[in-house]
Parts: C-alpha cells; structure tokens; sequence
C-alpha cells in the first residue's frame, strides 16, 4: 500500500488528491459532484487517480453531509429532554439583536419546537451536587413517545452536566434500552462540555439535527468503499482542522459540521512552513458554490472554541470560517434595475451555461468566459470544452435587462463578485482588528486565482500566492492535517483559591485521556502528543480568551499566576485594544488537545515542461489585451501580466502590471500592481 490519498466534496466538483510514497509524485484531480449519490461522484474521481484501492495506504476526506441538512433544514426529527423547569431555555435563547439596526431581524426558528422538548425531573447544584434525584419513569415516557411518533434523535441537556453528567448518563441507559441503535441520542456533555447552558443546548440540538444524515453517509461510504478493496479506516476531516477516523465521527458527528472547507485552511498552515517567511496568510476558497475564509496567524490556524452557525451558537473547537454565497457557480440577475450576483448557485447541475448542461442564467463562470479569462477547450484540465455562444447569450440577455453592452456587464458581474468577497475578508480581519495588508493572500478553489489578485487590490494586499493544484488544494491540505482530539473540562477558580498544583493534576488527567484516544486512533507512539490551555476573564467578565500553558505541570510552578496572568494581559491587548494587568483574573476552563502527526508530504519542484504559448484576447477594465495562456507545468522564471495560466484544476488570471514567478516548490507567487 503505497498511496495516501485525499477528497474534498463539493458543491460542483469532487477533488482529488494522491501521494505516491515511493515516488513523492503527487497527483490531483476532480469529476463532477454527484448530489443524488455522492458516492458515485467520489468513485469517479478516485478512479482518475488510483487503479486499485487496495493500494491505498491512508485515505481522508471532507463531507459536508451535515452542513447541508443544516443550511436546508433537511435535518432529523428531535426530542429534546431538558431539566424540570427549564424546557424554554432553548426557545428563551438569548437577548442581544445580532444585526442592530435590521428592522427586519428575527431570531432563527429553533430547530426543536416547543411540542417536542420534554422536561423530566431531577436536578444537581451548580457544583455537580444532586439536589433531586433523576426522574427515570419520565425519561421511559419520553423514549416511549419517540418511538411512536418517530422521532430521529433525542438530545438531552439537563443543568450542570458539565459539573456531573451522572444524570445525563443514566438517561442515556435508559434510552439505549427502550430505544436500541433505532435513535440516535446525544447527550450535551458529550457534544460540548462547557458552561452556558443555552449554547450547550444548542450544540446538543445541532448533533442531534445532523448526526443522522452523517452517520448514514459514512456508513455507506465506509460499506462501499470496503466492497471496492480498501483495507484502511476512513478518516474524516474535522471543523477544528484535525482528522478523526469515520467510526468516531459517526459518535461525534457535530464536529464533521466544517469537514469539507477547513482543509484549506491546514494546507495554509503546511504553506507557511514552507514557505519560511510568510507566516500570516488569508486562505481564500472560491468553488463553484461558496467562498470560504479563513486565517493562518504566525504559522498556525485560527481556532475558536465556540461559534455560530446558521445562528445558532455552537460550542467545539473549530477553524475561525467565514462563508458567503460566492463562487463561480453564483447567478448573476437584475433586482429593482441593479445587478445582484449570488448567493443563489446554478451548482453541478445544470452548472453554468457555458457548461453546456442547461443552463441558461449567466453566472460569475459565465463572465469569465465572456471576458476571455478562461480557456474553453481545457477547462479543468480537458475534463470539460465549455460552449463559448452559451455564455455569451445568457450574459447578453441579463445586459438587455439592465441597458448594458454584454463585455461590460460581464466585468460588472466580476467586480460584484469580487467587492462581495472582499468585504468577506474585511468581516474576518478588519473587524476584529486585523489589518489585511500585513497577509498574504493565499488563493485555491476551482475559480480563487482567477479573482485572487482583483481582491487583493481591493484590500491593498501585494502578494498574492496560488499553491500547486488550486483547485484541490482543501483535499491536498487533509493530507497535511493532524490526527486530533479536543477534551475540555470546567475549572471555575478565582485568583484567590487558585490551586496550581490540584490544576496540574486535572490537566495530567486529560492528557492522559487524550493520548488513550490517540492511541484508539491508531497513531504510534512516537507521534502522539497533548498541547494545553487554560480559559480566564478578569473577575467579573462573561467571555473568555484562551490562554496557551507550557505543559501540564505549569501550573504547579511557584510563579504561574503572574506569568500566566502576564500572557492573559498580552492577548487582551491583542484582541481588545487593552488591558488591566492590575485587575483580578479567573481560570474558567481546562482545555487539552490530543495530535498525531502523519509524515509530512515532500514538496519538490515540479519538473517544467517545453511547452508554448497561445495567444488569447482578454478583457481587462474594458480594453481588450492580447494575452498568453500559459500552462503551469510550462513556467519558469517570472511572467508579466496580462497572462493567464491554465492547470488541471484552476485557472489564475494576472492582470496588467503584475508579476508572477514560480518558486522552489512550485508556488506561484504573483506581486499585485496597486
């Protein structure tokens, strides 16, 4: 078994990518996603890359099975168990407006009415204490009720399971024997092991909302994938850029939720490794569909322990996205006389018009062509010839609409593309104070290096980096991802009753959990370790910054209040704009993290090959260039925009007056002209 082998799932298309470990070759490539039968999408691609899968050594990929029955609330049916008296929780949620000056704002409906969330009695202090005892004949009723009305899951939260979930587990027994397998039951402690009982609900909900279609998913691809030879386990990316093998997500299925986009976000971080130097970067994924962003900071991802998700919050490590209905897929059409692009997606089928398939609305794809951006007789690859004289007519009829020449509107359908994603980007920096022009701007996606450098002129950004094989690089990322396991446990301490050493024991805990888990995973020893950190406020705050430790013996040191008290200070700063070293700080969380490391993937330099130019016309701020498309395999040195060049995955446009070379490990680096 010799190939390590990748897949990233989307929208449009299915991406592909193979290691060869005796050779260091590596291969990528993509077909067309299959939304009846994923599966059938992922055996194709596969097929373009690997003959027989009994030679396949590792193999990952990203879903986003679980997203997409959130996004089209196609989830289960769900009962929800809650506390006696606390059954509104979840509905009551909370009370600050999100958007403050919509006067249209509503909260998202609860994926749980009010009829179907059941309270049983029972109750523990806010220490884990049992005040009541659980009431077991109500829990029987509720597993009862169920099964006649044909519920898919059931969650339960009851309060303070995160201080002692001995009654969440007895309600679990008690459901597994009236239920059996039938159901699928969550229990919150499990899904997230934190304060806030609200968010807690709410991650339960959500894994029991889309756990089922998850599980169904991997189970199938596991079953077929075993019928075709594969002799190792499926392992499934994870929304906190760690790998996990599919057995267990199918135990934890919320933390597949971001499978499918953090991918490209740890090829970043594999990036700025190599890359030496640069070692911030804005990831930037645009597909067929959507336009995904993320940050790598000084050399590592941006991982947030909580976030909201189709507005609901969730609590889980997870990769800091940022996603808009964006992609090359994004319809173009006229609302109130103005041009709208997106976020609704022609998708795989009919695709675009220039696909050839149907379609008949323009798109941002659509444009390109229009425009000359793209080559139609190698489109990704030579996988498709795309029909030139449907673009245009489906370009050509919008401009009608809105008064406009057909050349023109296709370049306003680009630069309406183009300031959407922008402001994208500033949403995940400027706003959290993070000044963009100090990144680099690091495009992949089947269409990101085709707008890349007109983004990054937005954003003031001047360099612009397109990875080997763009178009798979989320897949060519899982394979630079780390076998991971998060596992938190609440540590409410003021600075006054700190105890550092009965901290180091709680963290020696964990660490030992979490290398136990490692080792479920199959990771050798030598390449397991626990990485820890700790979550404080200053006394009197609600929200928490997470504060990396040394090891799990820091706390017992004579001196870790001040230093850790010190870095607190220092990401405050960071994050708020400032500090009060003077004030008292509080320890809220501990947080351990399991990683076993894979060997890294060479990253030698292509071989270039003889190959010449063709000339194309192309449009560039409404004059039109005679420009070279340039296979990528062909590049050498540098190469002076106006170019376009064209690879097996993506298409990267360069505009007048920047300039692009290729480096040592064959990144295209392109300097963005003001």
């Amino acid at each position: 078994m010799t190939y390590r082998v990748a897949m990233d799932i989307g929208g449009t298309f299915t991406d592909v990518v193979c290691y060869d470990e005796r050779t260091g070759a590596v291969v990528a490539s993509k077909a067309p996603s299959t939304p009846g039968d994923l599966a059938e999408g992922v055996f194709a691609a596969l097929g373009s890359v690997v003959a027989d899968l009994t030679e396949i050594s590792f193999f990952v990929h990203g879903t986003t099975q679980g997203l997409n029955a959130l996004l089209e609330r196609k989830g289960a049916k769900v009962l929800l168990l809650a506390g006696q008296g606390a059954g509104h929780a979840y509905h009551i949620a909370r009370g600050n407006r999100t958007r403050m000056f919509d006067l249209r704002y509503r909260k998202p409906v609860p994926l749980v009415p009010r009829e179907h969330i059941v309270e049983v009695g029972g109750r523990l202090d806010w220490r884990g204490g049992e005040l009541t005892a659980l009431d077991e004949q109500a829990v029987r009723g509720a597993a009862r009720r169920a099964l006649a009305e044909g519920f898919d899951a059931v969650a339960v939260c009851l309060l303070f399971s995160y201080a002692n979930p001995e009654h969440e587990v007895r309600a679990a027994e008690i459901l597994r024997e009236e239920l059996g397998e039938r159901v699928l039951v969550v229990l919150s402690h499990e899904a997230a092991r934190e304060w806030r009982e609200y968010e807690r609900t709410s991650s339960a909900v959500l894994e029991a909302y889309t756990g089922p279609a998850v599980r169904r998913y991997l189970a199938g691809i596991e079953r077929r994938f075993a019928e075709r030879g594969l002799g190792v386990p499926v392992h499934v990316m994870q929304s906190s850029g760690g790998l996990v093998n599919a057995s267990h997500a199918m135990r934890r299925p919320l933390q597949t939720l971001l499978s499918g986009p953090v991918g490209g976000t740890m090829g970043g971080v594999a990036l700025a490794r190599l890359l030496g130097g640069r070692r911030n970067a804005i990831c930037v994924d645009m597909g067929g569909t959507s336009f995904d962003v993320s940050l790598v900071m000084d050399g590592r991802p941006d991982i947030t322990s909580e976030a909201s998700i189709e507005g609901f919050p969730v609590l889980m490590p997870l990769v800091n996205l940022h996603t808009i209905g964006a992609g090359g897929g994004s319809l173009a059409y006229a609302e109130a006389g103005a041009l709208r692009v997106g976020p609704q997606s022609a998708g795989a089928v009919p695709g675009p018009a220039c696909y050839g398939r149907g379609g008949t609305q323009p798109t941002v794809t659509d444009a390109n062509v229009v425009l000359g951006r793209v080559d139609p007789e190698w489109f990704a690859g030579g996988l498709m010839s795309l029909d030139v004289e449907a673009a245009h007519r489906a370009v050509a009829a919008l401009a009608g609409q809105l008064g406009m020449e057909p050349v023109r509107l296709a370049e306003g359908i680009c630069q309406v593309a183009n300031a959407k994603m922008a402001q994208a980007i500033r949403t995940i920096t400027v706003d959290h104070g993070i000044e963009p022009r100090e990144f680099a701007l690091l495009a992949f996606g089947g269409a990101g290096a085709m707008h890349a450098v007109f983004i990054a002129r937005e954003l003031g950004i001047g360099e612009v980096v397109v990875p080997r094989f763009p178009g798979a690089f989320s897949a060519w990322g899982m394979l630079e991802a780390d076998v991971r396991r998060d596992l938190t446990e609440p540590h409410f301490r003021g600075q006054e009753s700190l105890d550092g050493p009965a901290m180091a024991t709680a963290l020696a805990a964990l660490e030992a959990s979490a290398l136990a888990e490692l080792a479920a995973q199959g990771v050798p020893t030598a390449r397991r370790r626990v990485e820890h950190a700790v979550d404080m406020r200053y006394e009197g705050q609600d929200y928490t910054l997470t504060i990396p430790l040394e090891g799990a013996d820091e706390s017992a040191a004579p001196d870790f209040l001040p230093r850790v008290a010190a870095r607190f200070a220092q990401a405050h700063t960071a994050r708020y704009g400032h500090a009060t070293p003077e004030a008292p700080v509080e320890v809220v969380m501990l947080r351990s993290t399991g990683l076993g490391t894979f060997p890294r993937l060479a990253a030698a330099s292509p071989e270039v090959e003889e190959r010449a130019a063709v000339t194309r016309q192309v449009v560039f701020d409404g004059v039109t260039h005679g420009t070279p498309v340039v296979r990528r395999s062909a590049l050498a040195g540098e190469l002076a925009g106006p170019a376009i060049v064209v690879e097996e995955t993506a298409t990267t446009v360069i505009p007048p007056g920047c300039v692009a070379s290729v480096d040592e490990f064959g990144f295209l680096i392109i300097k963005v002209a003001p």
